[in-house]
């Protein structure tokens, strides 16, 4: 199986845009998956220059409502004509941000609606028998303190977000598994603790954004709590690769927890993992 990242805030080279957003392309030998779309088109430019072919994806899974992984999708609708678009039934819900002049609109293009390649999933989705998403996490620990700054509207009012948008990509491959979530705002170690729950087993893998540092107001988690959450995550079996909202004071404090055991994928990285 070979990942590419094709939009993430950071890059390996000056050829490559850089954003903060995600997308990441996986092939396997049967299949052409897009994990998100980024902020905008980016990912397309990035595929081209890395040799990705967008228009043979399929299937294309949104993990969350928020404009940074989902704001390519008119992009993507563009380049590819056939693929099934699988965001969670509440992502188009209207998502907003805390910001000193007021709160921002950061959810997904709504008149993107209707569209028949839209595949609205609940909180468990199987796209066929070796992929599904799951959402419904519990929040037992480790919630992410920069989802403070997030909201959702509710009547004429704004209420904390409740993230119950967020869905995450599991892939089974020859006995192995692959866990990839786009911002883990719901908590990593939830999440991981949720997909271990799920398959009786922790991942062989896991992907994506740790959400342990904010967007806007240039913070990170608290030392001690990304030392709890590294000194998790290296007690388990899994091998992790982070990127994107993790911010790199805190994959720098993981990286001295878990060696080895963790990795992170800037724009433009390509990794081969054995599944």
């Amino acid at each position: 199986m070979k990942l590419t990242v094709l939009s993430e805030n950071t890059s390996v080279s000056e050829s490559l845009e850089r954003e903060h957003g995600l997308s990441i392309h996986i092939e396997t030998p049967d299949r052409r998956i897009l994990f998100d779309t980024g902020a905008g088109c980016i990912f397309k430019s990035n595929a081209e220059k890395l040799g990705v072919d967008l228009s043979k994806v399929d299937p294309l899974v949104i993990s969350h409502g928020h404009y940074d992984h989902g704001g390519g999708l008119r992009t993507f609708l563009e380049v590819n004509s056939h693929a099934k678009i699988y965001l969670h039934k509440q992502a188009f819900e209207a998502h907003y941000s805390k910001r000193t002049e007021g709160a921002a609109y950061i959810g997904l293009d709504q008149t993107l609606l209707p569209n028949e390649r839209f595949v609205f999933c609940g909180d468990d989705f199987a796209v066929d028998e070796n992929i599904e998403v799951f959402s419904r996490v519990k929040s037992k620990r480790f919630f992410p303190s920069c989802n403070a700054t997030l909201l959702m509207k509710h009547g004429d009012g704004f209420v904390p977000d409740d993230f119950a948008h967020e869905q995450n990509l599991v892939i089974r491959r020859n006995g192995k598994t692959m866990l990839i979530a786009g911002c883990a705002h719901k908590g990593i170690v939830n999440i991981v603790d949720a997909c271990k729950d799920r398959l009786g087993q922790y991942p062989d893998y896991v992907v994506g954004g740790f959400h342990l540092s904010g967007s806007r107001e240039n913070r990170s988690e608290a030392p001690d709590v990304v030392d709890a959450i590294g000194e998790y995550l290296a007690s388990t079996p899994s091998q992790y690769f982070t990127c994107h909202c993790t911010g790199m004071e805190s994959f720098q404090r993981l990286k001295r927890i878990l060696g080895e055991k963790i990795q992170y994928l800037p724009t433009g990285d390509r990794i081969t993992i054995e599944m």
